[in-house]
């Protein structure tokens, strides 16, 4: 039986048979305790056992690891669980020696980091990991639950959807044998393909027959960068709604949020009590505070005139025309005491595929900040106009001819659309306290680091 539904479903004086691991083992002459787990909820089983059991002298030499069947009556217990186990029938299923690196001690993320194919067997990891699977789930009931259709974008593109350049080339030539500029003509696709940035481009294709689509899948970025938030290979969830514009776009962008939160204060409340108590203090309060709060719209120019205003001594100077910086995002999240979408972005810092506003300056994008995080989803409405779009990707030097089949999106039946991406993995820092993009990802792909 799972631990998950013993908790849920059983009562004292039931017999049970549960499989799991023990997490730690304390031994008396004559009798004995074991912290046992099977993974399927955060709460540990206290199992009791004594001298009267055939096996007693093998048991007490069992060591933390050891995976273990255990058949006993559920009874009060006399320590900080409302039942325990006591074993009539305790089997070794799998022995563990004394080097296992996982003992029952507090070890520091690094450390963990280093034993990532054994970090899921800890408490905390047990806990972001269990969230990251309930999480996905909820983004995936929630698209499904109002008619969106899943579309599985490609991993391997001749498209660079950012224009950032910053991919991973996908080739089977040997470049180290080869001078000069290679001949992609005789690679394995015939031209230079890369690994996906994101999957905005090809889900428009979808967006424009299904009229909602979303991806949500793996992406990559060939980033030398070694920071808490950034890592080489994460999963972004990006919708595209067709007959959307970018009022539309920021209604689904909050509801979205709201709906994904919620679900997981629901479902995964033994986890963020957990991370409430040892992780990130006011964690559950955060989440209820943001389920239930109204998010703010705002013009970039009017957030960079509050900026400009405020009594702050910057470490850098708010500016028209600009980006903001991580201290900007933090103070205008606190100015409003709730999210921000700061939306109609300068044309010159955001990317070619954005609705180009009226007034020439300014595209139809919109970043998301929320208390704590900073920036935690952007999103746009899409040029619809062919002319328009040819003309801006002529501006930025781009190779127009590559892009044909997404031209003729705007030729063939063009509307109205927007879409948004969210870094899944920024989500679950948010959901967690967990600040480091290493600990929500099971095997982090970052510079140098390629292994378990």
């Amino acid at each position: 039986m799972d631990l998950r539904d013993l908790f849920k479903k059983e009562k004292e004086g039931s017999t049970v048979t549960v499989e799991g691991w023990i997490r730690n083992h304390r031994k008396q002459k004559e009798f004995g305790f074991i912290d046992f787990s099977d993974g399927t909820t955060q709460e540990h089983l206290q199992i009791v056992y004594d001298n009267s059991l055939y096996n007693f002298e093998d048991i007490q030499k069992w060591l933390v690891g050891c995976a273990i069947s255990v058949t006993g009556e559920l009874v009060a217990s006399h320590g900080n669980q409302n039942i325990e186990l006591k074993a009539s029938i305790v089997k070794l299923l799998g022995d563990c020696p004394a080097d296992y690196p996982i003992q029952p001690k507090r070890h520091t993320r690094e450390f963990l980091r280093e034993q990532a194919y054994l970090r899921p067997r800890t408490n905390l990891f047990q806990a972001v990991f269990r969230v990251r699977s309930i999480a996905a789930y909820a983004i995936h009931k929630y698209f499904q639950e109002r008619n969106y259709v899943y579309f599985h974008a490609p991993l391997i593109t001749a498209s660079d959807c950012e224009g950032a350049g910053e991919m991973f080339q996908v080739t089977t030539l040997d470049l180290g044998r080869i001078i000069g500029e290679p001949d992609y003509s005789k690679d394995f696709f015939g031209k230079l393909t890369n690994l996906t940035v994101s999957g905005q481009l090809e889900a428009e294709t979808f967006a424009l027959a299904y009229k909602k689509t979303y991806t949500f899948g793996p992406t990559f970025r060939a980033e030398n960068s070694n920071t808490k938030t950034h890592a080489n290979e994460f999963w972004m969830i990006e919708p595209e709604m067709a007959f959307t514009d970018l009022d539309g776009d920021m209604d689904v962008m909050e509801d979205m949020l709201k709906y994904v939160v919620s679900y997981v204060l629901e479902n995964a409340s033994l986890e963020i009590d957990f991370f409430n108590q040892y992780v990130e203090k006011g964690l559950k309060e955060k989440l209820e505070k943001l389920v239930n709060s109204d998010f703010v719209r705002i013009d970039h120019d009017e957030v960079i005139k509050i900026l400009k205003e405020a009594p702050v001594k910057w470490e850098f100077e708010p500016e028209y025309g600009e980006d903001i910086a991580k201290e900007h995002e933090k103070y205008i999240t606190e100015y409003f005491n709730g999210p921000v979408f700061i939306k109609n972005w300068p044309k010159d810092i955001k990317a070619f595929y954005m609705k180009q506003n009226d007034d020439g300056k300014t595209v139809a994008a919109v970043d998301l900040e929320v208390p704590g995080a900073g920036e935690l989803m952007g999103g746009s409405q899409r040029e619809e106009s062919y002319d328009k779009l040819v003309n801006r990707m002529k501006e930025l030097g781009m190779d127009i001819s590559s892009m044909e089949w997404y031209l003729n999106l705007r030729r063939y039946g063009s509307c109205v659309h927007s879409g948004f991406g969210m870094g899944f993995e920024r989500l679950l820092i948010y959901l967690t306290g967990v600040e480091n993009i290493r600990d929500v990802i099971p095997y982090p792909r970052t510079p140098g680091n390629c292994d378990f």
